[in-house]
């Protein structure tokens, strides 16, 4: 694999990166100013960078062995180098002009697996630029900075949860976070327990799936409801009376920022795993965000021993799963799933364990 000095000739003058996050309980609750409780992977993502010799920008991803060269003004660009503009651009509206940059990107973060590849990218790249730059930029406004990247310059009508798990979580506690405010708290694994993240094989894209039709959706379940956001309705029978599909979505909203705040009590881990089959199920009926590959996988952790609970993580319609498993066990179990889903005819791969 080329390196930054192969490409560009020259050493980088800053080096950063950031972990790639599974998140446990609160799916497609963050943009609806809800409640989520993910936590870091060991996967990252690494950006290298410096100045450019030229009036040019320069992006280079190792693990696609593409290069983009860039004008300062492009705004309108594709695959990863419409992140790391991004994250420029961003910088710039928020007051922050960066000259032209060589930019490295090797990332172990799987791509199109629901582990947030594109939060790790971009709050990289902005470690990187704070660094480089010498910015007055905490975390938390790296991770909002980052998601305002997402949305303008990707597509991606992104909530704050994957930057902000991307900036401040580690892989040994769980980070609640409430999307409205920003509170967050740094909580421990249920005790006896650790986690498995299994990828099914099937990728999927957030841009082209059914990601910003959901968005579109709960906003207009809150609007029929007379509220800001679906965070505002605790009770799943106030969305009862909706037409559907905006009644399935909103009961799913409801009911999973009920299950984040329900484990943000300290349960036990088998309390934590149903919670997580509930979701799993949530998701898969009234979200309707699930595939066969998912449930599938999801079925076979489910009733492998040692397991508390598992469901789907990240946007859905392909990615990866995670499960809570007996402390001590997760590579076994792991294994004993992953020769069970690909001899069923999947080809998915152990992610964390």
């Amino acid at each position: 694999m080329m390196d930054f000095q192969q490409i560009f000739q020259t050493k980088p003058d800053i080096e950063a990166s950031a972990p790639g996050r599974v998140n446990l309980l609160g799916e497609h609750t963050d943009y609806n100013d809800g409640f989520v409780l993910p936590t870091a992977i060991p996967q990252q993502t690494n950006v290298s960078i410096g100045y450019s010799p030229d009036d040019h920008h320069h992006f280079y991803s190792a693990e696609l062995e593409e290069r983009i060269d860039v004008e300062p003004t492009a705004t309108t660009l594709e695959g990863f180098a419409s992140y790391v503009n991004g994250c420029i651009q961003v910088l710039k509206q928020a007051g922050y002009e960066s000259p032209p940059v060589n930019v490295f990107v090797t990332s172990s973060v799987p791509i199109g697996s629901g582990l947030s590849s594109s939060a790790a990218l971009e709050v990289a790249t902005l470690r990187a630029l704070r660094s480089l730059l010498k910015l007055d930029l905490d975390d938390v406004q790296i991770a909002q900075l980052g998601q305002q990247a997402e949305i303008q310059y990707a597509g991606v009508s992104c909530g704050i949860l994957d930057q902000m798990a991307s900036s401040l979580a580690d892989t040994e506690h769980m980070l609640f976070l409430d999307t409205r405010t920003l509170d967050r708290q740094i909580l421990p694994f249920p005790a006896g327990a650790e986690i498995v993240v299994i990828d099914s094989g099937v990728a999927r894209s957030l841009a082209s799936s059914g990601y910003n039709q959901r968005r579109s959706e709960c906003e207009a379940a809150a609007r029929q409801l007379g509220v800001k956001a679906l965070r505002d309705i605790s009770d799943p029978q106030a969305v009862e009376a909706l037409p559907e599909p905006i009644r399935k979505r909103a009961r799913h909203v409801v009911t999973e920022d009920n299950r984040v705040l329900k484990a943000l009590d300290g349960v036990s881990a088998p309390v934590f795993g149903e919670l997580m089959n509930a979701s799993h199920v949530s998701l898969r009926d009234d979200y309707e965000v699930s595939v066969p590959a998912l449930d599938t996988l999801v079925e076979l952790l489910q009733g492998t021993p040692g397991v508390f609970g598992a469901r789907l993580t990240g946007a859905g319609f392909g990615g990866a799963c995670v499960a809570l498993v007996t402390l001590g066990e997760a590579h076994t179990i792991a294994q004993t799933v992953l020769d069970r889903y690909n001899a069923a005819g999947y080809n998915g791969q152990i992610l964390v364990d």
